[in-house]
């Protein structure tokens, strides 16, 4: 699914701030932002641009200068991040419609392109980037969860469904495949050529994952976290770099291993899932319930520290349904 940095959305709610004369709290969908006061009223309609946009320098948006202004390799831009405002979490901007000039939109649609708005990707250490064989296969689906604050209309309808629950680890996508005999390695949006150094392809000839794929007679992905040095901040404080898989997916049948099969196949490989925390889980009543659960300290912590975790990946045990909370308190600390 495509992800919607900027979208026609509709005001839900707007409340004051307590102590707060000139800003006020307004809800979009499942998020929170804050705004100035008197600028949205409910039911207005607006542009939501979601937390990690990466805005184009125009006139338009350089108020974000002083609070935003980043550089994505040469390119400059104002990045979204989570920010805490008089006690208020605010997550992403709302811009008024005007900003689309005449063009006549429609609620929900997409408008990221003609705003010039992509998404903020950090920096790639050269150890993972690696040389670039293509896209990435289309044959299987990549590694992207939706925001549960972006489902608070399917919300009530998932409260009827078992899921298992897994940390979300913050590390970097990783993909092993073997598909009618040819064996690849994929990041999140490329497939890599094999090199000496790069760390994706180092992990797969330690772990020997080719032949153990070869060895199943089945085409079939492999998707994880890689972890480690070198990687986002290493909060695990492991040596080396090592991944923890979190899919299995069945190419010829273009679909995801249900729970059931899932852990045991990877345990098969010889090889580690993703921390699993619940597999017989329910929704709360409400999604800001569902992220407050996504505080807390990793599994992975190292002895004697807490970690704050990424957050949660919520799948339905038969695996049609995957979203992510991801933690407030890690999206507050994050650089």
């Amino acid at each position: 699914m495509e992800r919607k940095l900027a979208s026609i959305v509709i005001i839900d709610g707007v409340q004051p701030i307590p102590g707060a004369d000139l800003i006020q709290l307004a809800t979009v969908k499942g998020w929170q932002l804050v705004i100035k006061k008197d600028e949205f009223r409910v039911g207005d309609h607006a542009v939501y641009c979601e937390i990690d946009s990466f805005l184009p320098v125009k006139e338009e948006f350089e108020f974000l200068r002083k609070s935003s202004f980043r550089k994505m390799g040469e390119q400059e831009g104002f990045r979204l991040k989570t920010i805490k405002l008089r006690g208020q979490i605010s997550q992403g901007l709302l811009l008024p419609v005007r900003v689309l000039g005449d063009y006549e939109y429609t609620l929900g649609e997409n408008v990221a392109e003609r705003l010039g708005i992509i998404k903020y990707e950090p920096p790639v250490p050269a150890s993972l980037a690696g040389l670039v064989k293509g896209l990435f296969p289309s044959f299987m689906h990549k590694t992207d969860e939706e925001r549960v604050q972006n489902l608070s209309e399917q919300y009530e309808e998932y409260k009827k469904h078992t899921f298992y629950i897994t940390e979300k680890l913050d590390g970097s996508s990783v993909t092993y495949y073997l598909n009618n005999g040819e064996f690849g390695v994929c990041s999140r949006n490329l497939e890599l050529l094999e090199t000496e150094d790069n760390t994706l392809w180092k992990v797969a000839r330690v772990n020997d994952i080719e032949n153990k794929l070869r060895a199943t007679g089945r085409n079939l992905a492999i998707q994880g976290e890689m972890i480690g040095e070198g990687i986002q901040k290493n909060m695990y404080g492991l040596r080396g770099q090592t991944a923890r898989f979190f899919n299995v997916f069945d190419i010829d049948k273009y679909q995801y291993l249900p729970m059931e099969e899932f852990v045991p196949f990877i345990e098969s490989l010889g090889l580690e899932t993703v921390p699993v925390l619940d597999n017989s889980f329910t929704l709360p009543a409400t999604i800001d319930e569902l992220l407050t659960m996504a505080d807390g300290a990793s599994v992975l912590s190292p002895k004697g520290k807490n970690a704050e975790r990424e957050g949660l990946v919520i799948r339905s045990l038969d695996r049609k349904i995957s979203f992510k909370a991801i933690s407030n308190k890690f999206l507050l600390n994050e650089g």
